[in-house]
């Protein structure tokens, strides 16, 4: 009898044809080594193998908007954290995995966002998709109303939560949410899902103006506040804080990496909603907690930004001169109600080409964004400018930028597309 030979699955082949696909349509995504200097943010080191090892980079598109992450008391607060605990929670929050560190942040972001409770998730995907598609599952008949714009993690938990229904409206369009508001049936439970700042686009959702129309149907409000915390309000408590309506929104989600610098997500709410989500959200309960180390970090910083208002400004004021100075070298980008500075491109291979040529020429790290991030013909790069980044660094970012775009037909008047590479 002849030894039997393996067929090779179809899986692998699925997998080649997928990323030829991929390829071809300029979705490929490639990471760059980068090592962050913390003392000298926000310079990172390359480590690109056809660059000059060791040279030094200025990064436009972190999500550390504030540069906590650098902060010493930040640092000093993980590092003692460390020594203390560990550097892991050796459990699950259910499973000697709660530390008192736990319980001090979750009531910390409580008293930030006005709410009697709080918490944690080990990421703000997972804080969205676990409390989505766990409130979505938990009665019958529910119709979550998302708005079209959401990020991939609410989607995620709202087509998780079967037997739902999902209604999406036009992006921040009251008129449409209304429409559709007043078509479904009026003892449904229901829900609206939508952000306060769009991460891609940079725009801010009417949050009073949706909660209005919530308390009109007797829709619940999740609002994801993952980029503006920290950056937004008297103390950092998000558009919701900074407009005076967060007491209008049932669940408040938001990130400790981004305006905090850190790591880890959490929603805020009602003490029975944190209580019901925390004793049957499967996102929450079977796994690891975050390592004390992180909270204690996360703790500081939070602390240290509710109590700085100067970290807020300087950010603000550091993005108006970059728009200013933009404007003045006829470089085209999109304003913004926020912090976020689109550069339009318009094209996926050209966006690519010209965050390569940034980086290897010019010595600046810009991310390009491209489909299925954002629809395809409005690829473009993110800039994010912090408080970290000098005149210098942008009228030298701008230059390169001048030179890049007018090598790539790219004119200030209009978003063209792209000459063949």
């Amino acid at each position: 009898m002849g030894a039997i030979k393996n067929a090779r699955h179809p899986f692998y082949d699925h997998c080649h044809q997928a990323l030829d696909q991929i390829k071809h349509q300029g979705r490929y995504r490639t990471f760059t080594p980068l090592a962050r200097q913390a003392e000298r943010f926000p310079l990172y080191e390359e480590a690109v193998r056809d660059l000059p090892q060791g040279r030094e980079v200025i990064v436009w598109s972190t999500n550390d908007y504030l540069g906590m992450g650098v902060v010493p008391e930040v640092q000093d607060a993980a590092i003692a954290a460390i020594r203390e605990h560990g550097a892991g929670a050796g459990g699950t929050r259910n499973i000697a995995g709660t530390s008192p560190l736990h319980t001090q942040l979750e009531a910390e972001l409580a008293s930030l966002h006005g709410k009697e409770a709080g918490l944690l998730f080990i990421s703000g995907y997972v804080s969205n998709q676990a409390s989505l598609q766990t409130i979505l599952t938990s009665m019958p008949g529910w119709i979550c109303f998302s708005d079209r714009l959401n990020h991939a993690s609410m989607i995620a938990g709202i087509k998780g939560a079967r037997g739902s229904q999902t209604v999406i409206y036009e992006h921040n369009d009251l008129k449409d949410l209304e429409e559709k508001l007043a078509a479904a049936p009026k003892d449904a439970p229901k829900l609206i899902a939508f952000e306060s700042v769009y991460s891609m686009d940079g725009d801010i959702s009417d949050i009073a103006g949706t909660c209005a129309l919530a308390r009109k149907y007797n829709a619940l409000t999740y609002l994801d506040e993952v980029h503006a915390v920290g950056l937004y309000g008297q103390e950092g408590g998000g558009v919701s804080q900074r407009d005076g309506v967060a007491d209008q929104v049932d669940i408040i989600e938001g990130t400790l990496a981004k305006g905090f610098g850190v790591h880890g997500g959490y929603i805020t709410a009602s003490a029975e909603i944190v209580d019901f989500l925390r004793s049957t959200a499967s996102g929450f309960i079977f796994t690891t907690a975050l390592p004390p180390p992180v909270v204690a970090g996360a703790l500081a910083s939070v602390r240290k930004v509710r109590a700085e208002n100067w970290r807020r400004e300087s950010i603000f004021e550091r993005v108006n001169t970059f728009r200013h100075r933009l404007r003045a070298a006829g470089v085209p980008f999109t304003m913004t109600p926020s912090h976020i500075v689109p550069i339009p491109i318009g094209d996926a291979e050209c966006c690519k080409r010209i965050c390569r040529r940034l980086l290897t020429e010019y010595g600046h790290y810009a991310t390009p964004i491209n489909y299925p991030t954002v629809p395809q013909g409005t690829e473009r790069l993110r800039l994010t400018p912090g408080p970290f980044h000098t005149d210098e660094m942008m009228d030298d970012l701008i230059n390169a930028l001048g030179v890049l775009l007018r090598e790539e037909g790219i004119m200030p008047a209009r978003q063209a597309a792209c000459s063949a590479a």
